[in-house]
């Protein structure tokens, strides 16, 4: 029912490097090295290739058709000389660069005369995150109106691979609890036994992580409702000093990872994202189950 990379369009993690933080690179953990290797003239069609370092590799003269790439650093990313009818990127970017335009700033800008409350999702002072988050609470609310009427078991189910609806209201759950709760006033370990991270966080002791379990949309709104409440009262106690501030440093084990510490101007942005994007993933993945 969502990208289930993250946060994201951006990953759920909220990183934007390129590099993975320490401690979180499963590389310095266990490595079988390939590197340098050449594959020439050789048919790898269907396979996958899970947590694998592609840094600096380059292809060449190869058919990549239905090729798929799910949470993936890619910065710097050149692809020259290619051929192709259709291309789908989803994500988040900086600049998008298509024979010499950027067109980064093009999809903004449609996104928000498709969307008008996406304009709304980058807020730079405190009365613009009341009004965003005004119309995060107003379309989850006509959306969850909507499903109450439909067989809860199409909310346990997946599109594509993607998260199914109730996934969905529980990754958002996490993610309220990363960078509100733990990010911002300092929880250090807020999670609900319920909480889904995005796929790939790697295990990290304390966090929950049961992507199979199957509770009733009614107990995913009760945990809803309780970690949207904390952002209201954040956002609706928001100072411009508070707001140009810098969140607590981190301790104990969970994400965002202990030593570090957050702007919270960047910490609400996060959520906002994640609210925005996961709702639009979530729409696009009802529309295919109640069109059967």
């Amino acid at each position: 029912m969502t990208d289930n990379s993250g946060e994201t369009p951006a990953t759920d993690s909220g990183e934007t490097s390129a590099d993975v933080p320490a401690g979180n690179d499963p590389f310095e953990v266990e490595q079988r090295h390939a590197v340098g290797s050449t594959f020439h003239l050789v048919d790898l069609s269907e396979s996958s290739f899970h947590e694998v370092r592609l840094r600096e590799a380059k292809i060449n003269d190869a058919d990549l058709r239905g090729f798929v790439v799910r949470d993936a650093y890619v910065d710097g990313l050149v692809l020259t000389g290619v051929m192709g009818e259709r291309l789908q990127l989803d994500g988040e970017f900086g600049e998008v660069i298509v024979n010499g335009v950027d067109v980064a700033p093009f999809v903004e800008s449609e996104l928000a005369r498709r969307h008008p409350e996406y304009a709304l999702m980058k807020p730079d002072d405190p009365a613009g995150f009341v009004t965003a988050w005004d119309a995060v609470e107003s379309f989850w609310a006509t959306t969850i109106s909507d499903v109450r009427s439909l067989d809860e078991s199409l909310l346990h189910e997946s599109v594509a691979g993607e998260w199914s609806f109730i996934q969905t209201l529980r990754h958002l759950v996490f993610a309220t609890e990363c960078w509100v709760h733990r990010a911002t006033l300092g929880e250090m370990a807020p999670w609900l036994p319920l909480s889904l991270p995005w796929d790939s966080m790697p295990p990290t002791e304390g966090v929950p992580w049961d992507r199979d379990a199957r509770p009733t949309l009614a107990e995913v709104l009760q945990m809803r409702a309780d970690r949207m409440g904390a952002v209201r009262r954040v956002v609706e106690g928001l100072t411009e000093e508070q707001l140009a501030s810098t969140g607590p440093e981190l301790t104990g084990p969970g994400w965002p990872p202990a030593g570090e510490s957050f702007p919270v101007r960047e910490s609400l942005h996060t959520v906002l994202n994640e609210e925005w994007w996961h709702h639009r993933f979530a729409l696009r993945d009802l529309a295919v189950l109640t069109a059967r």
